[in-house]
């Protein structure tokens, strides 16, 4: 690796932190997750109560990247071809025959923003599977590529409010990373305040654009990560499938764990951490850092779970304390 050309990068990727930074008050972790999910190529949730300003966070995400960039508001009566587009009846003037053309949807794009997408029926949801894991769209037979790179970024409100559809399992797993946003500080609300009645936000400068982001995911997987440190995360991951050498949390509270796409994206996350870090290796406190927003969403909780208020970050949490560390990891 050009150790210059990969500083020149990873500072480009800090300004966008930094011009997001112009507009959020706070939320660096959530900054940094986003920024990890684009680096890996995969796609995030983010999950709050409304007011906490995810909308505007990845508007402003958006602004700092030169890539086309696509909002769709779901709503309870979106339809599928709202989201990936329809067939419309053309005619050709000079000789007056009609035909059929596919007018592409709001998915062929390079950011799509997917709002409050727990707000639509599964069946408008599922619209989005094919498109977010073959980067393809398949309609009347033909088979449309979408533009690279492409990135979904989709925002929900918690599950219990009024109004909300769970989505379904396959598509939550298709997320790379589920971004939890929490109540801003004191001193951080009081700041949000200053900015909101004040005068108008500042201009968001333009810092990557699409061979940019390319390059960063390439570079990405080209991060070292030891046999050792690979063994560790597979056995973190069957750690989370209740059997009877699990941890007890996990028999206790889970109906089923992580399949083995979560240990991809442990894996992925922490190669883009470490070099997010200026390393070009994984250790394992990379490996630690991306680990709740990386499983979260893979695990499906029990009965016993929600009675007695036990979160997947709480099992997660327990599953590496379980699991040995490796004997000599890179820290």
């Amino acid at each position: 690796m050009d150790k210059e050309y990969i500083e020149r990068k990873l500072s480009q990727l800090n300004e966008v932190a930094a011009q997001i930074g112009r507009v959020i008050v706070g939320q660096q972790n959530v900054v940094e997750e986003m920024l990890l999910s684009l680096m890996s190529g995969g796609h995030c949730i983010l999950e709050g109560v409304p007011g906490l300003a995810k909308t505007l966070m990845v508007d402003t995400l958006s602004k700092a990247l030169e890539l086309d960039f696509h909002r769709v508001q779901f709503t309870p009566d979106l339809m599928p071809s709202d989201i990936i587009g329809t067939e419309i009846l053309e005619e050709d003037h000079s000789t007056g025959k009609r035909f059929f053309k596919f007018q592409q949807g709001p998915v062929f794009t390079n950011v799509l923003l997917a709002d409050e997408i727990n707000r639509t029926p599964p069946k408008t949801q599922s619209a989005l599977l094919e498109a977010m894991q073959e980067h393809a769209v398949s309609y009347g037979g033909e088979r449309f590529k979408l533009p690279a790179p492409f990135f979904v970024l989709a925002t929900q409100n918690p599950v219990e409010q009024a109004g909300t559809y769970p989505l379904p399992e396959a598509q939550l797993d298709r997320f790379l990373l589920f971004i939890r946003i929490d109540y801003p500080s004191a001193d951080e609300e009081v700041e949000i305040l200053a900015r909101t009645t004040s005068v108008a936000a500042p201009d968001v400068e333009t810092v990557l654009g699409a061979e940019d982001v390319l390059e960063l995911q390439r570079l990405v997987r080209e991060v070292d990560t030891s046999a050792v440190l690979l063994r560790y995360v597979a056995n973190v991951v069957r750690a989370t499938r209740p059997h009877d050498t699990s941890p007890p949390m996990v028999n206790e509270y889970l109906r089923w764990g992580a399949g083995p796409r979560a240990g991809q994206a442990l894996v992925l996350c922490a190669k883009a951490h470490a070099l997010l870090s200026g390393r070009y290796a994984v250790t394992l406190d990379d490996i630690r850092r991306v680990s709740h927003p990386a499983l979260r969403h893979r695990l499906l909780l029990n009965f016993q779970a929600e009675a007695d208020g036990v979160s997947s970050d709480d099992i997660i949490t327990s599953v590496f304390e379980a699991v040995p560390e490796p004997e000599s990891p890179i820290r």
